[in-house]
C-alpha cells in the first residue's frame, strides 16, 4: 500500500504516465498563446478607459491546469517533476505580479510594458518542457557527448 493512494489517484495517473512530459509540453504551449492574448487584452482594456484590468479567463485556466499537470508530472517523474514543478510554480507568481503591475500602469496612465519576468519564466518552462518532452531527438547526440 502507497502512502498517497487515498489523496492522489496514482492509478489513473500511471495510465497517463508514457505521455505526461507531451502534455505539460502541450499545455505550455496553450499556455505561451494565451499569454499573448491576455497581453493584447490588457492593451485594448487601458486604450477603452478601464479603471482596473481584469484577469483573462483562458490564460487563468491554462495557468493552473499547467500547475496542475506539473504537480502530475511531479507525481509520476520525480526528478524531472520537481525542476518543471519549480519553474511552473516561478512562472504562476510571475504571471500574478505582471498583472498587478499592469494595473498599476492602467491606474496611474502609463503605456503598459510587456510582462518582461513573465515572458523570460515562460520561455525557461518551455525550454525545459521542450527537453523533456523531445529528448528522444537529441538522444543519440546528448548520449554521445555525456
Amino acid at each position: 500500500m502507497q502512502p498517497l493512494q487515498f489523496v492522489v489517484p496514482l492509478g489513473a495517473l500511471e495510465a497517463v504516465e508514457p505521455y505526461i512530459a507531451h502534455i505539460a509540453f502541450a499545455v505550455v504551449l496553450v499556455n505561451l498563446f494565451t499569454r499573448q492574448r491576455a497581453h493584447h487584452s490588457y492593451v485594448e482594456q487601458a486604450e477603452q478607459g478601464a479603471e482596473t484590468l481584469s484577469r483573462y479567463t483562458p490564460h487563468v485556466v491554462t495557468s493552473v491546469l499547467l500547475v496542475l499537470v506539473s504537480f502530475g508530472y511531479l507525481f509520476l517523474r520525480p526528478h524531472g517533476g520537481m525542476v518543471l514543478t519549480v519553474l511552473v510554480i516561478s512562472l504562476f507568481l510571475s504571471d500574478f505580479f505582471e498583472f498587478e503591475a499592469r494595473q498599476v500602469e492602467v491606474r496611474n496612465g502609463m503605456e503598459l510594458e510587456r510582462p518582461k519576468s513573465a515572458l523570460a519564466a515562460s520561455v525557461v518552462v518551455f525550454l525545459y518542457a521542450a527537453f523533456q518532452s523531445v529528448f528522444f531527438v537529441i538522444q543519440p547526440v546528448w548520449s554521445a557527448i555525456v
